[in-house]
């Protein structure tokens, strides 16, 4: 390739780098037609909160996998996934008949024990009046005294038997521990259930935990209770902080945030961030509805006397119905907001 044609190569470099920079006149632009009508906004220094967007993801307060403490065959399994549920429903049977065994074993041994203490109440309720006859001796005033007691204490071990197959029974049978959605059954029935064996998971998303990462300066000043903002989905929304505690890395905070969900319009998982306010800062803006958009480019019209061109801009965070301009315009510039009958983009 010749010397002229590199000269040109470089030239033609340095005119688009140029057309790059901030200035008014070396901004790349095009005239505008009739499309471009509408009233006009004085672009001009704009105080906007600082902002450290932290993302991470969204999950219910209320989630919970059931299992048992108990062996056994399942019987019966009474949900499926997807499936709506009010708290206390039945979900899942345990076969537990050897528990009924072991029930009626222990009420007749109840009976037993209120049997003996029955009979050694009348017995020590003799020996007292005889003794207060003197026609009985200490001893064996003593001696009944302590059968009324062993038998007293023997029907208190019943009782407790007696409470602890009543709690063992309970858990043959897997209940809600809230209203909510069944989010994975884990067995059928015939499946051997065992202690710790998950059975059926469930949770109720009408309250979602958005829990973020950030650094120790973007957690500074948060507290309990504190409004703040973020998205889920990309929807702006309001939560409340739950907390703010060490996370796992160096140098790395956890940040937990409340919202509600009463339709469950979001689900578990769902994409979320938080807006940590750091501070105020000045920086141009501009009004997201007079963006033209085509393709990966964003632009504003500007007006110029009696002349409207379309001059593309570099865009920054965006504030609510704001947004930050890094480059492509200057305080003073007068850009066009669309009407209804005359849209920009």
């Amino acid at each position: 390739m010749s010397r002229w044609s590199n000269s040109l190569i470089f030239i033609a470099s340095l005119a688009a780098v140029g057309a790059c920079s901030r200035g008014h006149d070396n901004q790349t632009s095009r005239p505008a037609g009739a499309t471009a009508t509408g009233a006009t906004h004085v672009v001009s220094d704009t105080v906007l909160e600082d902002v450290f967007e932290a993302s991470g993801t969204a999950e219910p307060i209320q989630q919970a996998t059931l299992s048992t403490k108990l062996m056994g065959a399942v019987t019966r399994v009474l949900v499926q996934e997807g499936d709506v549920v009010r708290a206390g429903q039945l979900l899942l049977e345990i076969d537990a008949r050897d528990l009924d065994a072991k029930r009626a074993r222990v009420a007749a041994g109840l009976r037993e024990a209120e049997a003996v203490r029955g009979e050694a109440e009348l017995h020590a309720t003799r020996i007292r009046a005889l003794f207060a006859d003197s026609a009985a001796a200490k001893a064996q005033l003593d001696a009944a005294e302590t059968q009324l007691s062993r038998a007293s204490a023997g029907v208190a071990a019943a009782q407790a038997a007696t409470a602890e197959v009543d709690a063992a029974v309970h858990y043959a049978e897997i209940r809600a521990p809230f209203g909510g959605v069944v989010t994975r059954r884990f067995v059928d029935p015939g499946a051997f259930a065992a202690p710790g064996t998950p059975l059926v998971a469930l949770e109720n998303a009408s309250r979602l935990r958005v829990s973020v990462m950030a650094p120790p300066r973007a957690v500074r000043g948060l507290a309990r209770g504190a409004a703040i903002r973020g998205t889920l989905e990309g929807e702006p929304v309001d939560l409340k902080i739950e907390g703010v505690v060490p996370g796992p890395g160096a140098n790395l905070y956890t940040v937990n945030a409340l919202v509600t969900n009463p339709n469950q319009k979001y689900l578990s998982g769902s994409a979320a961030t938080l807006a940590l306010v750091q501070g105020e800062r000045r920086a141009l803006a501009v009004p997201r509805a007079a963006l033209v958009r085509e393709g990966a480019l964003n632009g504003v019209y500007v007006r110029r006397g009696e002349e409207t061109e379309l001059r593309w801009v570099r865009l920054g965070e965006t504030f609510g119905d704001w947004v930050e301009v890094l480059s492509g315009l200057e305080p003073g510039d007068r850009i066009v907001l669309p009407t209804p009958t005359g849209e920009v983009g």
